[in-house]
């Protein structure tokens, strides 16, 4: 059983359609890419499964349960970790209370999650006490995906992780990536940079006008003619 099934997914913003019978799966451990052109409906889906965007019709089932247009405070119960494209942390309170936060539908801030975090980032653990606002672009980045780890979620969601990334910074933050997966966290991952992301997926999926065009492993979609001229720049 798929840790993630989306099926005939219609969802969008009020009464704007953005994604007409979408399908996607995910299983346990994997590490999946969405890609396509501005304007296909990457985020959406993703805001769609998080409770941010309107869910019209269509069925997402979690873990085997039906959580089709949860509220996102009902989403994050669930243990999906979720990291926005932008405003992903809260600049003005410290590293430290920004973690904390990541951990708010806990009972209290998990001590060995907290360490985990910071042996992963280093650079957050020496600036624990900094805000969030004076961190870097990457360090933000960083900041945003600790947050989210501090639930140890069984699924994490990230929405175009290397955007406004300096290009020296792409590569590391697409390496920290495969580090979380290869410790056992599942990740689906809307992505700008689209060749490399499917270079480093199992599986990705094409969409575009709302609707899948492609799926298949990442290694197979780079290698598909018709997906290198259509979306990958030859």
């Amino acid at each position: 059983m798929s840790l993630l099934e989306i099926s005939e997914l219609d969802a969008g913003y009020g009464d704007i359609q953005v994604l007409a019978g979408v399908d996607l799966h995910v299983d346990d451990g994997e590490y999946v890419t969405i890609v396509g052109p501005n304007g296909a409906g990457k985020s959406t889906v993703m805001k769609t499964l998080v409770g941010l965007a309107d869910y019209h019709d269509g069925t997402i089932t979690y873990q085997g349960d039906d959580i089709s247009g949860l509220a996102p405070e009902e989403v994050v119960r669930k243990q999906i970790g979720y990291v926005p494209q932008t405003s992903n942390v809260f600049p003005t309170l410290t590293v430290e209370e920004n973690l904390r936060l990541g951990a708010y539908v806990l009972d209290g801030v998990p001590a060995d999650r907290k360490r985990e975090v910071y042996e992963r980032f280093p650079a957050l653990a020496d600036r624990p006490d900094e805000p969030a606002g004076s961190l870097s672009g990457g360090q933000q980045q960083m900041l945003a995906m600790g947050c989210s780890l501090m639930l140890d979620p069984d699924l994490l969601l990230l929405d175009e992780p290397s955007a406004g990334l300096a290009p020296d910074l792409v590569d590391d933050m697409f390496d920290r990536v495969d580090e979380i997966n290869d410790a056992g966290t599942t990740v689906l991952m809307v992505e700008q940079n689209a060749k490399e992301a499917l270079r480093r997926c199992d599986r990705g999926y094409v969409l575009a006008n709302g609707q899948n065009r492609y799926e298949d492993s990442g290694d197979a979609l780079l290698d598909d003619e018709d997906v290198r001229k259509q979306f990958l720049g030859g």
